[in-house]
């Protein structure tokens, strides 16, 4: 019987990729995103049941996990890639931004998270692959919120693969580093009061900066494929990097203290 898998935020980038990856492969899949009436890509196959879940809404998580289990029998690995970045001098952002954020990065994947983890637990199987970041294991100035949400995923996956070990399900973490998708217009929430006169030096360096960083940025199939390695390996690995400039920012992350670290960030924006 074909495996299946339950994607969110499955509409363009790293989601879409990774749902038509899996197609590829010979997998059902779940696309889920908020507005599916304007996806028309992946409704040509008999095992893609495109449907709407909106992280924010506990009503859609539901509906979609039940179409899901109701349409394929059983849901095998569940991939957590809904999200966006909020990007900007904390002070300006309003709270509704960094409610928002933390709601849809965070919240948002413990609620699907828990959605699935009662019929992973009765079928005593069950993969849970949560789109972190390189930004879930350092920082880049401005990124107080996106960072937050980052690292919060990084520790809600690494602790509850403990959990999901009791019944033999498996968390993986996925950490990709620049990629090519809209995520910069579409998913970029970017706040700056210029009133805030001591911010703006360095808001005009990040802003040039920055498109140096995507300069190399890998395509959203490398990570796709680093997905479906991850539910397909069969190993306990807990995460995989994903893009070269992953690995190298990452393992030079691990191989300096905090002050160097800093000091390098702030050399390569000319802080």
């Amino acid at each position: 019987m074909n495996k299946t898998i339950l994607i969110t935020g499955a509409s363009s980038g790293i989601g879409a990729a990774t749902a038509k990856l899996f197609v590829q492969e010979g997998w059902n899949v779940i696309a889920t995103m908020r507005k599916p009436e304007h996806e028309t890509e992946l409704r040509t196959s008999d095992h893609v049941l495109v449907t709407k879940l909106d992280v924010l809404d506990l009503y859609s998580i539901e509906n979609a996990v039940n179409e899901g289990i109701q349409k394929f029998g059983k849901i095998d690995v569940l991939v957590n890639n809904a999200g966006y970045g909020a990007y900007g001098t904390l002070e300006s952002f309003p709270r509704e931004n960094i409610v928002r954020q933390f709601n849809t990065n965070v919240i948002g994947l413990i609620d699907v998270t828990k959605a699935l983890l009662p019929h992973f637990r009765v079928n005593k199987s069950g993969i849970i692959i949560n789109i972190s970041s390189i930004g879930g294991k350092m920082t880049f100035p401005l990124g107080a919120l996106y960072h937050g949400t980052k690292f919060a995923v990084e520790g809600i996956s690494e602790s509850l693969s403990f959990e999901l070990e009791q019944f033999g399900g498996k968390v993986k973490i996925i950490e990709p580093g620049a990629i090519a998708t809209d995520f910069s217009e579409r998913s970029l929430d970017f706040s700056n009061d210029e009133s805030l006169t001591e911010y703006q030096s360095m808001v005009g360096k990040i802003n040039a900066g920055m498109p140096a960083f995507f300069a190399n940025a890998s395509p959203a199939s490398v990570v796709a494929d680093v997905i479906y390695k991850a539910a397909t390996d069969g190993t306990n690995q807990l995460r995989y990097t994903a893009g070269e400039d992953a690995k190298v920012i990452i393992e030079n992350r691990r191989q300096v203290d905090d002050a160097a670290f800093i000091e390098g960030m702030k050399t390569q924006f000319g802080l």
